[in-house]
């Protein structure tokens, strides 16, 4: 197992907009640093026992981030473990403040094309199911959040190849090794 204390944090948190690959680098990442992995969406749907989509459908967004502020805050104060955030989590102060000390966070920034290719056919995001054009909506996502994203702890390009966005973060918690 990984040993999180070298980087003076509890755990590790993943974020970026939708389609920036958290799910996969972040499932990826735990097993090779043999860590519990997880995903604040998937913990939602658990606990609410209905899919994002529907949560949004039925109660609406303002309901949705309620419950994802206590799932996150939860989350990021577990030891040992690798946590995907919600693309949106990040706008919420307390989230912020909860990963700046209990988490090395890791932007995966993602060119605007190949999101759009990722999602073109995704209908299970809600805040991309609208009558909005998907990238304006991704391009004013991405300006509304960018500011908050930009201040992990480390930034990767995740647009091609997910080994090689792996070995850049392990090579990175590497230099706290010694």
């Amino acid at each position: 197992m990984y040993d999180l204390s070298k980087i003076k944090k509890k755990n590790i948190c993943i974020m970026g907009l939708m389609g920036s690959g958290k799910s996969i680098i972040g499932k990826d990442l735990s097993k090779y640093l043999n860590l519990k992995f997880y995903d604040t969406d998937k913990e939602i749907e658990l606990k609410m026992k209905k899919s994002i989509s529907t949560i949004f459908k039925e109660e609406g967004e303002s309901f949705f981030r309620e419950i994802e502020l206590k799932v996150c805050t939860d989350l990021l104060t577990h030891d040992n473990c690798v946590i995907s955030l919600g693309g949106g989590s990040i706008i919420n102060r307390e989230i912020r403040k909860m990963i700046k000390i209990n988490s090395y966070s890791i932007y995966l920034q993602v060119k605007l094309n190949n999101l759009l290719e990722r999602l073109k056919s995704s209908k299970k995001r809600p805040l991309l199911n609208t009558k909005l054009n998907k990238r304006e909506t991704l391009q004013n996502l991405y300006n509304d959040r960018r500011k908050f994203y930009e201040k992990a702890d480390l930034i990767v390009k995740n647009n091609n190849d997910k080994f090689k966005v792996l070995e850049k973060i392990e090579s990175e918690l590497k230099l706290y090794e010694n």
